[in-house]
């Protein structure tokens, strides 16, 4: 029996009762899932809308939150504190303090690579993979021997909007202070965090991440490696570096540019900001 035949042999009322009750149930049931959808939706909270959109979108999770979004919410709620974020821009952070209305004290600040190895730094294996420094590091931290060095794959490059910042001749990444708009979004692609905020009318900084100590240990993995010396803080004449962990950290509300640091440092890891 073929298929026209069994068709042939039904009623057409049939079939058009069929149909229109099909057709009765399908818009009985849209009209219940839009009421259903209508009572039960979740309401967009506009001012948390608002925040997300003026934070850095780096979703880096420094924050101590899972993303920009709970970040957003936590802010929104009066939960988190807006300077939390260090990849959102200090103008950013201001406007979001407005949305809250509260006082932010933001600082401007400038961007800067904390390190100053790359081809200095002695290679553990040769790396043949993707090129990319987050899948270098999964692969024993990077192919470097100095676990706080840069890697040198351009992670920080894929993620500037305005390719500011790139892995020059030395074989670390380098920021062009013309371009960079202080985004942050290179700060949170680092996979080692070696690029830092400093205040925007900073004079030097710190050039390197490794917290050895000794010239023998520093020099085994990076010809260019802080030596821990402590010279630095010694002679900084207004007493605005310490060192911590084997490294100097600079006070920048005590530094006054002056430059000694930089010109007697004996590993030339303090580098001028300009």
């Amino acid at each position: 029996m073929t298929l026209l035949s069994v068709l042939s042999a039904v009623d057409p009322m049939t079939i058009l009762w069929s149909a229109l009750v099909l057709l009765a149930l399908a818009a009985v049931f849209g009209i219940l899932l839009a009421v259903l959808g209508k009572k039960f939706a979740v309401k967009e909270n506009e001012k948390e809308k608002e925040i997300r959109s003026h934070l850095s979108g780096a979703n880096c999770g420094a924050c101590g939150y899972a993303g920009c979004d709970a970040f957003a919410k936590a802010l929104a709620e009066g939960k988190a504190d807006v300077n939390s974020c260090s990849a959102t821009a200090a103008s950013e952070k201001k406007i979001i303090g407005e949305i809250l209305g509260v006082s932010v004290d933001a600082a401007e600040t400038k961007i800067v690579v904390a390190c100053n190895g790359g081809n200095a730094a002695k290679d553990k294996y040769e790396y043949m993979g993707y090129g990319n420094c987050r899948s270098m590091e999964l692969l024993g931290g990077g192919r470097k021997v100095c676990p706080w060095g840069c890697l040198g794959m351009g992670s920080c490059t894929d993620a500037c909007p305005e390719h500011a910042i790139d892995v020059r001749d030395g074989g670390y990444a380098e920021v062009d202070r013309e371009k960079c708009i202080v985004c942050g979004k290179c700060v949170a692609a680092c996979p080692k965090k070696l690029i830092k905020r400093v205040p925007a009318d900073a004079k030097v900084y710190i050039a390197c991440s490794n917290c050895l100590r000794g010239g023998k240990e520093v020099k085994a993995m990076c010809a260019n490696g802080c030596l821990g010396c402590g010279l630095c803080a010694k002679l900084c004449p207004a007493h605005a570096i310490t060192m911590t962990d084997n490294l100097p950290v600079i006070d920048y509300s005590k530094c006054t540019g002056c430059g000694l640091c930089a010109s007697k440092c004996p590993a030339k890891c303090i580098k001028h900001c300009d």
